[in-house]
């Protein structure tokens, strides 16, 4: 049966009987992948009970009906999980974590595995640059990449999280930081996680022009981790920081 180059989308043949059955069978695959979101891009088990339609990213490490599918979109279907590959730049909502993911270089990872993604910050939209250097890569496409990714982010309230990740898998070694715009309400900043408010620097200065190199032993993240900035001695009522990203990142082979 012949297939569309992209989708691959079941063709209906010239004289084909039972017309209406590849007919659905293509609307059942682009009801699964066209406005992707899944429930989650963490789960290595499947659920017992799935809801009918319910889709799922394949994670590392899956188990029963999910193993050998890595990176696949796994959606069910009439009782059964189908599993499709997906292609280059297809992009999915993940419910779970309330992020967006795109697929490139074989993986999964946030919008910073995409070199370049951003807005003009003079336009109060996203504002992210990234660089990737692929240090070595084998025949299968098996990579190792150190990645350098940018974003300018507008301070309010008592902390504020990047909207570019730290990937699945990286190996983090630094978030560095710059005021690019005085920080009001707040006497200084920390840069860090949930949960570890100044891993990268703490008490960081409100003045434009006050930069920190937030070095730490090489550390792996296992699964998309937001950076966050702390006000401290008041809320943020104003000021903007450019922090960046510096990590390795490890990309599984493909064939």
């Amino acid at each position: 049966m012949s297939t569309t180059a992209h989708l691959n989308l079941p063709m209906i043949a010239a004289a084909q009987s039972q017309k209406h059955v590849t007919h659905n069978e293509a609307l059942a695959l682009l009801d699964v992948v066209v406005q992707l979101s899944v429930i989650s891009n963490s789960i290595t088990n499947p659920p017992a009970d799935p809801d009918e339609g319910a889709r799922y990213i394949v994670p590392a490490g899956a188990t029963g009906a999910f193993a050998g599918h890595e990176s696949q979109i796994a959606a069910f279907s009439a009782g059964a999980w189908e599993f499709l590959t997906p292609g280059t730049g297809w992009a999915a909502w993940i419910e779970s974590a309330e992020t967006m993911q795109v697929y490139s270089g074989g993986a999964w990872g946030s919008f910073s595995s995409v070199a370049g993604l951003g807005t003009d910050p003079g336009t109060g939209g996203l504002a992210l640059q990234q660089e990737k250097t692929v240090l070595s890569e084998t025949d299968s496409k098996a990579q190792s990449q150190f990645v350098t990714v940018d974003e300018e982010l507008s301070l309010a309230g008592s902390s504020v999280d990047s909207s570019v990740l730290i990937p699945n898998r990286a190996i983090v070694f630094c978030v560095s930081t710059r005021t690019v715009e005085a920080v009001t309400g707040a006497a200084s900043y920390d840069c860090g996680l949930a949960g570890e408010q100044s891993k990268f620097g703490g008490s960081l200065g409100a003045a434009v022009g006050s930069n920190n190199a937030g070095v730490i032993g090489p550390t792996a993240f296992y699964g998309d981790t937001a950076v966050r900035l702390t006000a401290n001695g008041g809320d943020f009522t104003g000021g903007k920081v450019r922090i960046a990203l510096h990590y390795f990142l490890p990309v599984v082979p493909q064939s």
